[in-house]
């Protein structure tokens, strides 16, 4: 089942609050009307694509923890790997990751990094650090490099 940005945050989020001896109900509602920061980086990964998907699935499951995705594409040609990060100060504000992992050519694949998080009265700018943060790990990992740049 897959799960939007919005809605994976807003219960994560719910979770922490519960955890905290407040009200995750009413978190999870307040975190539905808060903004997002959000960060895209385009990779472009020097592997064959499925070595490059062994090691984005990797990467990203040493960033956080997997959640539910369904595939956008054939999975011969494309793949969704999906992860909730910790962000923000003290690691206490969840980050979606998504990772689309697209076969480009024989010996190379194509990665569009995502990262969302809620922003609160306090601007952590969680999205844009995890983003970069894991394009490096993703970096370090593969030999990546930006393609086209940062959107």
């Amino acid at each position: 089942m897959d799960r939007s940005e919005d809605r994976i945050l807003a219960e994560e989020l719910a979770a922490l609050g519960a955890l905290t001896g407040g009200s995750g109900r009413l978190v999870g509602m307040v975190a539905k009307l808060m903004s997002k920061n959000v960060r895209e980086i385009d990779l472009l990964v020097p592997l064959p694509f499925e070595e490059a998907v062994e090691r984005v699935a990797h990467v990203l499951g040493e960033a956080g923890q997997a959640v539910d995705c369904v595939p956008v594409g054939p999975a011969t040609e494309e793949r969704t790997i999906r992860v909730v990060a910790s962000g923000g100060v003290g690691g206490l504000n969840p980050v979606v990751v998504t990772a689309r992992v697209l076969r480009a050519e024989e010996n190379s694949t194509e990665v569009w990094l995502r990262a969302a998080a809620k922003e609160g009265l306090i601007r952590q700018r969680a999205g844009d650090k995890t983003a970069v943060r894991v394009a490096e790990m993703l970096s370090r990992a593969t030999g990546a490099a930006e393609a086209g740049g940062v959107r």
